[in-house]
């Protein structure tokens, strides 16, 4: 006869609402009737132990959890900066708080490097506050960054020249979908689209790429705008009332469509698509960018550019990929400078190829490999 697992019924509730889940979903994935998860939340019966196994191991739930006699209060590292309408958000996922795991573990290790090396402090970190001008904080990120208002080129290019810009000057650009290479443990656009961790030798930003690609680069510039303020916290980047969020804002859109350029070429006469096709040539950003500038600017209402915005993601999920080349992704997930630091590590014996691969989520044997492609 199989044993039940004496857990807290309260627990096993936190856990699977912890992960998102419906009581119907956590059945169909440990494969059980869904009456069996109910009275199983209500206390009126108890799982086998290999049954709390499976809940342990679907929710991402250390499995000595389940027998807490409380469900336990897990602070996030960093300032939770993401409302609506002035008030908190959700509990944040699972997913996300192993993001942010792994992106802390990842600067710790690139923090010490450092200090190692004698690196000396970046004197940008926390240069300004919410009280500064707005165009002097545009202008130190591009004089730091070293990147001038494109003249040439699509928003795609101007992106990939931003990313460069800042990890040459010293910033961690991270960009992923997913926790760690787990394609099925994906991160939700609606629940945060990217975070900071301000330190003045190591600072870290992190880009949530289930956004539309279109998006992306006006995190990227939200997230900078919070190093510059040395203030470290998770973005949703558009709904936030929080002071510091709206500054942000401010910033990545005059960082990107300046206000007195977009207002003289704005015609009302004319469709929404016409428009932002005009600012997209003009700024070289993309027209996703416009629509968000030209709704801070009171251009259009929020309901046009959250529909505009709508049709974007989902057109960028509609796409078919297939998954891209594994050593570029790579790149992306854990920035160029820390991989050339941890590659450069490894390669030179101070660094375990274990730890190395632990870090960067590439195969011990595959880490020669990743350092040509980074040209190491």
């Amino acid at each position: 006869m199989a044993i039940e697992a004496l857990v807290n019924p309260d627990v096993l509730s936190w856990a699977r609402l912890r992960s998102g889940y419906s009581e119907s979903v956590l059945a169909r994935k440990i494969s059980v009737n869904v009456d069996k998860v109910l009275s199983w939340e209500r206390g009126q019966k108890k799982p086998t132990f290999k049954q709390a196994q499976n809940i342990a191991r679907v929710t991402n739930t250390p499995f000595g959890f389940l027998f807490l006699p409380n469900p336990p209060r897990e602070n996030l590292p960093i300032p939770d900066l993401r409302t609506v309408d002035g008030v908190q958000m959700q509990e944040p996922s699972t997913e996300l708080r192993d993001i942010l795991l792994q992106a802390l573990s990842k600067q710790a290790w690139y923090k010490d490097f450092l200090i190692s090396h004698n690196s000396k402090p970046l004197d940008f970190i926390g240069s300004f506050t919410i009280k500064s001008n707005i165009d002097e904080v545009v202008q130190s990120i591009r004089n730091t960054i070293g990147v001038s208002f494109p003249v040439t080129g699509t928003w795609n290019d101007y992106q990939r020249e931003l990313i460069h810009g800042a990890e040459s000057a010293g910033v961690m650009v991270m960009r992923s979908g997913i926790v760690g290479n787990n394609t099925h443990r994906k991160l939700q656009v609606s629940e945060f689209r990217g975070f900071a961790i301000s330190d003045v030798l190591a600072p870290l930003i992190f880009i949530n790429s289930a956004d539309a690609e279109t998006a992306r680069l006006f995190t990227l510039i939200h997230e900078l705008a919070h190093l510059w303020l040395g203030s470290s916290g998770i973005s949703d980047g558009y709904s936030s009332h929080a002071k510091v969020e709206v500054f942000c804002n401010a910033i990545a859109g005059e960082f990107l469509v300046p206000k007195n350029l977009l207002i003289p070429i704005w015609n009302h006469s004319e469709k929404l698509i016409e428009n932002l096709f005009r600012g997209a040539s003009k700024f070289h950003v993309s027209k996703l960018v416009v629509a968000r500038r030209a709704m801070d600017c009171g251009l259009i209402t929020k309901d046009e550019y959250r529909g505009f915005y709508q049709e974007e993601l989902n057109d960028f999920r509609n796409r078919t990929s297939n998954g891209g080349d594994f050593y570029r992704t790579a790149g992306a997930k854990n920035s160029l400078i820390l991989s050339r630091a941890v590659v450069t590590e490894a390669l030179s014996g101070r660094l375990l190829l274990r730890d190395a691969s632990k870090l960067l989520g590439v195969a011990p044997h595959a880490i020669k490999t990743y350092a040509s492609k980074l040209s190491l």
